[in-house]
Protein backbone atom coordinates (compact mmCIF):
# COMPACT_ATOMS: atom_id res chain seq x y z
CA UNK A 1 0.00 0.00 0.00
CA UNK A 2 1.29 3.18 -1.36
CA UNK A 3 0.10 5.95 1.73
CA UNK A 4 -0.78 9.62 -0.05
CA UNK A 5 -2.16 11.49 2.50
CA UNK A 6 -4.53 10.33 5.46
CA UNK A 7 -7.54 10.27 3.72
CA UNK A 8 -6.36 8.73 0.33
CA UNK A 9 -3.83 5.75 -0.06
CA UNK A 10 -3.45 3.76 -3.25
CA UNK A 11 -3.55 -0.34 -2.91
CA UNK A 12 -1.14 -2.61 -4.35
CA UNK A 13 -3.49 -3.92 -6.83
CA UNK A 14 -3.98 -0.55 -8.39
CA UNK A 15 0.04 -0.59 -9.20
CA UNK A 16 1.68 -2.52 -11.98
CA UNK A 17 5.13 -2.79 -12.55
CA UNK A 18 7.17 -3.20 -15.61
CA UNK A 19 11.16 -3.31 -15.77
CA UNK A 20 12.51 -2.42 -19.33
CA UNK A 21 16.20 -1.38 -20.14
CA UNK A 22 17.30 2.02 -19.56
CA UNK A 23 18.70 4.28 -22.22
CA UNK A 24 21.54 6.77 -22.46
CA UNK A 25 24.80 5.72 -21.27
CA UNK A 26 26.15 2.85 -19.21
CA UNK A 27 28.31 0.50 -21.06
CA UNK A 28 27.43 -3.66 -20.76
CA UNK A 29 24.89 -2.94 -17.80
CA UNK A 30 22.34 -1.17 -19.77
CA UNK A 31 22.69 -3.98 -22.25
CA UNK A 32 22.00 -6.40 -20.18
CA UNK A 33 19.84 -5.03 -16.93
CA UNK A 34 16.37 -4.39 -17.10
CA UNK A 35 16.46 -1.49 -14.64
CA UNK A 36 14.16 0.85 -15.52
CA UNK A 37 11.10 0.72 -14.28
CA UNK A 38 7.58 1.87 -15.37
CA UNK A 39 4.87 2.44 -12.73
CA UNK A 40 1.52 2.37 -14.19
CA UNK A 41 -1.62 2.98 -12.29
CA UNK A 42 -5.21 2.95 -12.84
CA UNK A 43 -6.21 6.28 -11.69
CA UNK A 44 -9.91 6.71 -13.56
CA UNK A 45 -10.83 2.98 -11.96
CA UNK A 46 -9.24 3.78 -8.53
CA UNK A 47 -11.70 3.73 -5.87
CA UNK A 48 -9.98 5.33 -3.69
CA UNK A 49 -9.40 8.33 -5.32
CA UNK A 50 -12.07 10.96 -5.04
CA UNK A 51 -13.72 12.66 -8.09
CA UNK A 52 -12.50 16.11 -8.20
CA UNK A 53 -8.91 14.63 -7.47
CA UNK A 54 -9.01 12.58 -9.99
CA UNK A 55 -9.80 15.74 -12.44
CA UNK A 56 -7.27 17.88 -11.16
CA UNK A 57 -4.61 14.47 -11.33
CA UNK A 58 -5.95 14.08 -15.23
CA UNK A 59 -4.42 17.80 -15.37
CA UNK A 60 -1.57 17.53 -13.83
CA UNK A 61 -0.61 14.56 -15.33
CA UNK A 62 -0.56 15.94 -18.88
CA UNK A 63 1.01 13.22 -21.50
CA UNK A 64 1.86 10.83 -18.89
CA UNK A 65 -2.28 10.11 -18.23
CA UNK A 66 -3.15 7.48 -21.27
CA UNK A 67 -6.33 7.50 -23.29
CA UNK A 68 -7.65 4.68 -21.09
CA UNK A 69 -7.19 6.63 -17.66
CA UNK A 70 -3.95 5.14 -16.34
CA UNK A 71 -0.81 7.37 -15.03
CA UNK A 72 2.61 5.73 -16.36
CA UNK A 73 5.83 7.03 -14.64
CA UNK A 74 8.87 6.13 -15.99
CA UNK A 75 12.35 5.81 -13.63
CA UNK A 76 15.74 5.08 -15.07
CA UNK A 77 17.96 7.38 -13.37
CA UNK A 78 20.05 5.48 -10.84
CA UNK A 79 21.58 1.72 -12.27
CA UNK A 80 19.54 0.09 -9.16
CA UNK A 81 16.50 -1.53 -9.90
CA UNK A 82 15.31 -1.08 -6.53
CA UNK A 83 16.17 2.20 -6.14
CA UNK A 84 14.18 3.35 -9.20
CA UNK A 85 11.36 1.61 -7.96
CA UNK A 86 11.20 3.98 -5.23
CA UNK A 87 11.66 6.69 -7.17
CA UNK A 88 8.49 6.11 -9.51
CA UNK A 89 6.46 5.57 -6.73
CA UNK A 90 7.49 9.19 -4.80
CA UNK A 91 6.73 10.80 -7.91
CA UNK A 92 3.41 9.02 -8.72
CA UNK A 93 2.68 10.05 -4.47
CA UNK A 94 3.84 13.55 -4.90
CA UNK A 95 1.69 13.80 -8.22
CA UNK A 96 -1.28 12.56 -6.28
CA UNK A 97 -0.40 14.71 -2.83
CA UNK A 98 -0.64 18.02 -5.73
CA UNK A 99 -3.49 16.88 -7.31
CA UNK A 100 -5.26 16.31 -3.60
CA UNK A 101 -5.05 20.09 -2.63
CA UNK A 102 -7.54 22.06 -3.71
CA UNK A 103 -7.18 25.33 -5.39
CA UNK A 104 -8.20 28.31 -3.30
CA UNK A 105 -10.94 30.25 -5.32
CA UNK A 106 -9.57 33.71 -6.23
CA UNK A 107 -11.59 36.86 -4.60
CA UNK A 108 -12.47 39.56 -6.77
CA UNK A 109 -11.03 42.73 -5.64
CA UNK A 110 -11.19 46.05 -6.93
CA UNK A 111 -8.37 48.74 -7.82
CA UNK A 112 -7.60 51.32 -5.06
CA UNK A 113 -8.97 55.10 -5.43
CA UNK A 114 -5.21 55.57 -6.06
CA UNK A 115 -4.33 53.04 -8.41
CA UNK A 116 -6.52 54.14 -10.74
CA UNK A 117 -5.88 58.16 -10.48
CA UNK A 118 -1.75 57.12 -11.62
CA UNK A 119 -2.91 55.23 -14.05
CA UNK A 120 -5.07 57.66 -16.01
CA UNK A 121 -2.21 60.44 -15.15
CA UNK A 122 0.22 58.01 -16.94
CA UNK A 123 -2.69 57.08 -19.94
CA UNK A 124 -3.04 61.05 -20.22
CA UNK A 125 1.20 62.12 -19.97
CA UNK A 126 1.58 59.27 -22.78
CA UNK A 127 -0.82 60.74 -24.87
CA UNK A 128 0.21 64.16 -24.46
CA UNK A 129 3.36 63.11 -25.34
CA UNK A 130 2.45 61.18 -28.51
CA UNK A 131 0.42 64.27 -29.42
CA UNK A 132 3.54 66.31 -29.74
CA UNK A 133 4.82 64.12 -31.65
CA UNK A 134 3.06 65.14 -35.06
CA UNK A 135 4.07 67.03 -38.12
CA UNK A 136 5.90 70.10 -37.70
CA UNK A 137 4.43 73.45 -39.59
CA UNK A 138 7.27 75.56 -40.54
CA UNK A 139 6.87 79.00 -39.08
CA UNK A 140 6.00 82.00 -41.64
Amino acid sequence: MLRITDAIAIEDWELTEQFVRASGPGGQNVNKVSTAVELRFEADRSPNLPEPVKRRLRRLAGRRWTADGAIVIRAEETRSQARNRELARARLAELVRAAAVAPRRRIATRPTAGSVRRRLEAKAGRGAVKALRGRVEPDE
